[in-house]
């Protein structure tokens, strides 16, 4: 008689108290610039340093300007920009907590530190602006491939944070790190006069996109192509993102074109802020056909010179506001035009103070990044 062989019994996995826990929830869900909003992280001054005279930077700025750049560039700012900046800086964010937002801060960096590739070698600029280096696409933070060598490893000092959300949920994703050779910049490179075709400084040689490029509204983006990113690095986040998203092109006549946050900016649902200058309203995307389009007033002027010897993003950053609610604006007290304006549409703003942060790169939506809105994907057009 053969003999039967039993089988020896596999034991049931254990379970233990790790797999006993609840699912991690991400502390970053952010799908539009509306929702109510309840973490955000604003970039830092500490260490500021004026960035590199490589074409990418000054082909943005007048000539002159960018001789006093080349200059300057390597260099910490100067004391007195710096503490104006500073102190709006510290009372917009204690407006932010107030209005019980959390904030979140990236490390302090001494940017003059040299560092180089196998290819180039720079000095850094500067972690005022994070709404550039990083994008918030639901629960999933990218980290974009950005142009401007100066800005190679600025997310760096944001990984303290970022290692905190994907712990506790998140996703984090890096794009490709460029190479930024000279390949990927048009030699010789001039400035389009008024009347003649657009043309910008990169080529298609890799994909490259800062994140303040584009807007989102749910499963809608927004984007211009600038001086900052190519076609290349859109059609890179577009083939990320899948099917489950669309990416429109906004059409900029801005010369120097760099970041659509102060050329169109979604406030609600149903209603965006448009630049004159910058849009022709009748080629805007067709998807746009059903919402209101407000036409951003002329900023209110500016009585100091340094001021506007320094910016770095022309005139227009009245249009540069943070949206807490939908409904409640943060916005630039200096521009009272714009303020009324808010009020005339149903918004409230709230006026803060941050005139001083534009040489360093922007204003209340440039110096942000808002990581989590109280609300859900949708999509918000036909």
């Amino acid at each position: 008689m053969m003999a039967v062989v039993q089988e020896p019994e596999i034991p049931a996995p254990s379970v233990t108290a790790a797999d006993a826990e609840e699912p991690l929830v991400s502390p970053v869900n952010s799908h539009n610039e509306w929702d109510p909003l309840e973490e955000i992280i604003v970039g830092r001054l500490d260490g500021a340093t004026v960035p590199s005279d490589h074409p990418v930077v000054a082909c943005n700025i007048p000539p002159w300007a960018a001789r006093l750049q080349g200059l300057a560039a390597g260099f910490r700012y100067p004391r007195l920009l710096v503490e104006q900046a500073q102190q709006e800086l510290d009372q917009f964010i204690t407006l932010l907590q107030a209005l019980g937002v959390t904030v979140r801060r990236p490390d302090a960096v001494d940017h003059r530190k040299r560092f180089k590739t196998p290819d180039w070698s720079s000095r850094g600029f500067c972690n005022t602006c994070p709404r550039d280096s990083m994008l918030v696409i639901g629960d999933e933070i990218i980290e974009t491939p950005m142009a401007w060598p100066c800005r190679y490893f600025e997310t760096h000092s944001y990984r303290t944070v970022l290692k905190d959300y994907f712990r506790r949920g998140a996703r984090w994703t890096a794009a490709p790190k460029p190479q930024l050779t000279d390949e990927l910049f048009e030699k010789d490179f001039r400035i389009p006069e008024p009347g003649e075709p657009m043309r910008y400084i990169l080529t298609e040689f890799e994909p490259v996109f800062d994140a303040a490029d584009f807007v989102r509204a749910g499963r809608d983006l927004f984007v211009t192509r600038s001086n900052v990113t190519n076609r290349m690095g859109i059609e890179w986040l577009r083939r990320h993102l899948g099917p489950g998203y669309r990416i429109h092109e906004i059409e900029s006549r801005c010369r120097t074109p760099m970041h659509i946050d102060t050329t169109f900016i979604p406030l609600c649902p149903g209603k965006v802020l448009v630049n004159p200058e910058y849009i022709d309203v009748d080629r805007l995307p067709d998807v746009l056909k059903s919402w209101d389009i407000l036409i951003a007033p002329e900023p209110n002027p500016i009585d100091d010179r340094l001021l506007k010897i320094t910016s770095m993003c022309g005139k227009w950053l009245n249009m540069n506001v943070l949206v807490i609610d939908g409904k409640r604006v943060i916005a630039e007290r200096h521009h009272t035009d714009t303020l009324r304006a808010l009020e005339k549409w149903g918004f409230e703003p709230i006026p803060c103070d941050l005139l001083h942060y534009a040489p360093f790169g922007g204003s209340f939506h440039c110096a942000t990044l808002d990581v989590r809105r109280r609300g859900t994907l949708e999509s918000y057009f036909d």
